[in-house]
């Protein structure tokens, strides 16, 4: 009796083909799965934003039990929102709409003002994190200029980021009628 050998492998032809479509799945695929960088912005305005959330829900309640909640000008101190004193409403007879505690963060509504100390006194950013306001537009000396609308504070992982208005948190602070916001934007323009 005669047996026949077979070849078991794969062909010249057959690898070929394989080597092709890993080709292309790694070229179509793999950027997506592999930006790493993007993913950890992303992450990081997460994180600010729960940040900022939890920031305004403290001050908000500590508003409430103050009854300082509708106010349009009080400041939170020492862990309580007080009142504002007549002297901290006159000390910027300009924009008479501004609080500037003497000490503590200044509150609005029931929530911290649109300014970047207020933030910053209440909440947790990562080191090197850049946050914008309409009042610091001429301390950054950008060209061309970067404007923020009144009332929000923009907030980046960088200045390029900032700049071009891609993956950053926008804070709106209250109003008499709106309650206070943050909202990621462009999120999905991180890189």
């Amino acid at each position: 009796m005669k047996t026949l050998n077979k070849q078991q492998g794969f062909t010249l032809v057959e690898l070929i083909i394989v080597i092709v479509i890993l080709g292309i799945l790694a070229v179509t695929a793999a950027p997506r799965f592999l930006n790493f960088q993007g993913d950890a912005k992303a992450s990081v305005l997460a994180g600010v934003e729960g940040s900022l959330r939890a920031a305004i829900s403290l001050v908000n309640g500590k508003a409430l039990i103050a009854g300082q909640n509708t106010a349009a000008l009080a400041c939170f101190e020492a862990n309580n929102v007080r009142a504002a004193l007549q002297a901290e409403i006159d000390a910027t007879p300009a924009a008479p709409a501004n609080t500037n505690c003497a000490s503590g963060v200044d509150v609005a509504f029931g929530a911290p003002d649109s300014d970047v100390t207020s933030l910053q006194a209440v909440a947790d950013f990562p080191n090197n994190f850049v946050l914008h306001d309409t009042e610091s537009a001429t301390a950054l000396n950008l060209t061309p200029a970067l404007v923020v609308a009144a009332g929000n504070v923009d907030m980046a992982a960088n200045l390029a980021d900032l700049t071009a208005g891609n993956c950053i948190v926008r804070y709106t602070a209250a109003t008499a009628t709106t309650a206070a916001t943050v909202e990621l934007v462009n999120e999905d323009e991180c890189e």
